[in-house]
């Protein structure tokens, strides 16, 4: 499998994006169209690296091969640094698509510049939890108070969004009732806690759930402290707005054969989305209820058309 690092303008480019609100946007890039003209080229995908463990088996390989098999195409990966980086590599024309959770892609939608090409809806279970070291005095939320938090990524789902909308429920606002830090994702915010640099860090329930690598600690070293409520689309695929239709099509039926239960092993973190209803081509309002958690962390989706 061919792994590229998406150049650094462009990582760099989506702080702006945030900031100014996307002023402005190119549409298509030549290398962008390049791509667009030939249907057989590589399909790419931009991803955050899943876990830096050698000798655990790669997720990213395996939904690589999966789409590989289904496409009969070849399959590129692009490694970014964060969630909102793969938004700006599918806006800029870097990548064909990124594969994404609640938040980000309704941020990326709302920018009028990325296309959703299909979304697995939401189910009734919570999201998000914040964890403990079980020797913590932290019992509950209001104990969070005058607390250090860990949160994976400010476009996570399930590591900001979610446990921030959570600890704003118990009466704790971030700032003011508790300092946020920025782990850079969820092992950075696993790392953190059993360092002891912060005091808990917020994660998915589903990872909590899935054990080592993925989560590395063992049965009664940790807590989880509340739940978040359910969300209403758990992720989508995201696409370039000037995606051929031939491969459009492609994607829209390989990817639901990907995220099968036969394949759940392999996907590993990949896999929360299996068993999820489908929606192909869904339109922008799908993700109109974000905006009210969205506005509790800080972020005003229409801010960002």
């Amino acid at each position: 499998m061919r792994r590229i690092t998406l150049p650094a303008v462009a990582v760099l480019s989506l702080a702006a994006l945030a900031l100014t609100g996307c002023q402005s946007g190119t549409g298509t890039s030549s290398a962008g169209a390049e791509v667009a003209s030939d249907a057989d080229a590589p399909i790419t995908i931009a991803t955050l690296p899943v876990s830096d463990d050698p000798t655990q088996a790669n997720p990213i390989e395996a939904l690589v091969d999966l789409l590989e098999q289904e496409t009969g195409r070849t399959v590129e990966v692009t490694d970014v640094p964060d969630y909102l980086s793969v938004v700006e590599a599918i806006r800029a024309d870097h990548v064909d698509i990124g594969i994404m959770s609640g938040f980000p892609s309704a941020l990326a939608v709302n920018t009028g510049e990325v296309d959703a090409l299909l979304a697995w809806k939401g189910s009734a279970d919570p999201v998000s939890t914040c964890v403990v070291l079980d020797g913590s005095p932290v019992q509950q939320l209001e104990d969070l108070a005058g607390q250090t938090i860990a949160f994976a990524d400010q476009a996570s789902s399930s590591g900001y969004f979610m446990p921030v909308y959570m600890l704003h429920e118990a009466g704790l606002e971030q700032g003011t009732d508790y300092e946020a830090v920025f782990a850079g994702g969820h092992e950075g915010s696993f790392a953190a806690l059993a360092q002891g640099q912060v005091d808990a860090a917020c994660t998915a329930i589903m990872l909590t759930e899935m054990g080592a690598p993925m989560f590395p600690f063992a049965e009664g070293e940790w807590r989880g402290i509340g739940e978040s409520p359910a969300m209403d689309v758990m992720g989508t695929v995201l696409a370039r707005q000037s995606l051929d239709e031939r491969t459009r099509s492609q994607l829209e039926e390989a990817i639901p054969k990907v995220f099968s239960p036969e394949n759940a092993e392999a996907l590993a973190a990949y896999g929360s989305f299996i068993g999820l209803d489908v929606e192909i081509a869904p339109k922008p309002d799908v993700f109109s209820s974000f905006a009210d958690i969205a506005a509790v962390a800080g972020v005003e989706l229409q801010d960002l058309t």
